[in-house]
């Protein structure tokens, strides 16, 4: 492969973004427009779901090659993602373990173990359960991981970690372990004793959007694809920065961001503690607080789609080709929730294909306008909202979204709103002035989605 000067290739920051399913990387050139983009699937082990931290970072600078191509320098790297799991490294960060997947049923095992054991914590961003990072940190001691670990690091801070050198969380990171208190921005001790047992095993917790060091990579350097001093920025968890990408576009705005889980986020500009429905981390860029609530969605809508009858219907309801009955507004199908429960249909549910489509579609928008309605009440006006994900483009779907709801919905027409948020997140830190507007590519005339 010829390479490409530097002094000829175009300035770009990328930005990153791990999901349990996909990693997309963003190119976001000075102008505010992204320039390029790579997708492929997140590696996981054949066996266990797991993900080998390396073969992560290959694939990562494997996708930073691909965005800049012949054309761009990438100045600066702001990776976010999953927030739960992680992986222990020794001293020169290598890790000394595959990362535990969030949702591995073992996990519940080793929480009901430890759940009489968790001292309260009233800072705790989050509520207790099996896919926090502090079982992650059970499991790693129970398996014999941290006995050659000098530390431990999350999946989605890995990169940055291993480029520039330093181990480091991100504060949105955090949050998410179950461990951290965010109004102090200090470890709960006793809840990192009841699990990782050594507290001098967990990195600086660093702001969204801190420059963490350079990047240190041979491949990137000699390809030719880095510009001189360019940066690792810290990143975080990926619903909470898209949320911020969006408030950047419209302050004060909430996103409803529709993928695997329904997952509604905002920025708060002031201080708020946690609620039953509504989890809580560092504001993004700001003093105040990011509201994260996360629903079931998919795992619903493929128990439903087990009948090939009603997943035809649904199709057809969410497309807008087929107006729902009135068994929309029912209580006939009660949704599968996130600690769990299964989806049912209750007794007396209607045996028409299209009823029970429509019971299943009006029950997951109900479940949406709840999480919509109990991050709102945490705001102090409400804001537009906005949203995101595959299921934003059907427009049936949202039509019922918004009879239920009684809002209006405005649809984030860019596909990959973490990436983009953490592209934004890279430019900020190099003061690149960026038109959220432009990035975003939003419907922001707040007329009716449909």
């Amino acid at each position: 492969m010829t390479l490409v000067k530097r002094a000829h290739r175009g300035p770009i920051v990328c930005g990153v973004d791990i999901g349990s399913t996909n990693t997309k990387v963003v190119g976001l050139g000075a102008d505010s427009r992204v320039v390029s983009r790579a997708q492929r699937q997140t590696p996981r082990d054949d066996t266990d779901l797991s993900i080998d931290a390396q073969q992560l970072l290959r694939l990562i600078e494997d996708m930073l090659l691909e965005v800049c191509g012949t054309e761009f320098a990438v100045h600066a790297v702001c990776a976010v993602g999953v927030g739960e799991d992680g992986i222990p490294v020794d001293a020169q960060l290598r890790p000394t373990a595959s990362a535990l997947a969030w949702f591995d049923p073992r996990r519940a095992r080793l929480f009901t173990a430890v759940a009489p054991q968790l001292a309260a914590a009233d800072g705790v961003g989050v509520g207790d359960d099996a896919a926090r990072t502090l079982v992650g940190w059970l499991w790693a001691r129970e398996q014999g991981q941290l006995e050659s670990a000098a530390g431990w690091v999350s999946l989605t801070d890995y990169a940055a970690s291993a480029w520039s050198g330093t181990a480091f969380m991100s504060d949105s990171i955090a949050a998410r372990t179950a461990a951290w208190d965010g109004r102090t921005r200090s470890w709960v001790l006793a809840r990192v004793e009841s699990t990782l047992r050594d507290p001098t095993l967990l990195p600086k917790v660093l702001t969204a959007g801190e420059a963490v060091g350079p990047i240190l990579s041979r491949r990137l350097d000699e390809a030719g694809v880095l510009a001189p001093g360019a940066l690792a920025i810290a990143g975080g968890h990926d619903h909470p920065i898209g949320g911020w990408a969006v408030d950047r576009l419209d302050q004060g705005a909430v996103l409803d961001s529709m993928g695997t889980a329904e997952v509604v986020v905002a920025q708060a500009p002031e201080q708020v503690n946690r609620t039953t429905g509504v989890d809580v981390a560092p504001g993004i860029r700001n003093t105040g607080t990011s509201l994260l609530s996360v629903e079931e969605f998919t795992r619903n809508v493929e128990w439903a789609s087990l009948d090939p009858e009603v997943a035809s219907e649904l199709r057809l309801i969410a497309s807008g080709r087929r107006k729902p009955d009135g068994y929309v507004d029912s209580d006939v199908f009660v949704a599968g929730d996130r600690g769990g429960g299964r989806p049912k249909y209750s007794v007396g549910a209607p045996a028409k294909a299209t009823s029970r489509a429509a019971a299943v579609l009006g029950a997951l928008a109900r479940v949406g306008a709840d999480a919509i309605d109990e991050v709102t009440a945490l705001m102090p006006a409400p804001g537009h909202v906005y949203v995101a994900g595959g299921w934003s483009r059907a427009p049936g779907w949202l039509a019922i979204k918004e009879q239920v709801s009684g809002r209006r919905m405005q649809i984030v027409h860019e596909p990959e709103v973490a990436a983009v948020g953490a592209a934004m997140l890279a430019a900020a830190a190099l003061d690149w002035v960026v038109d959220a507007d432009t990035v975003m590519r939003a419907d922001t005339s707040h007329e009716s989605a449909r």
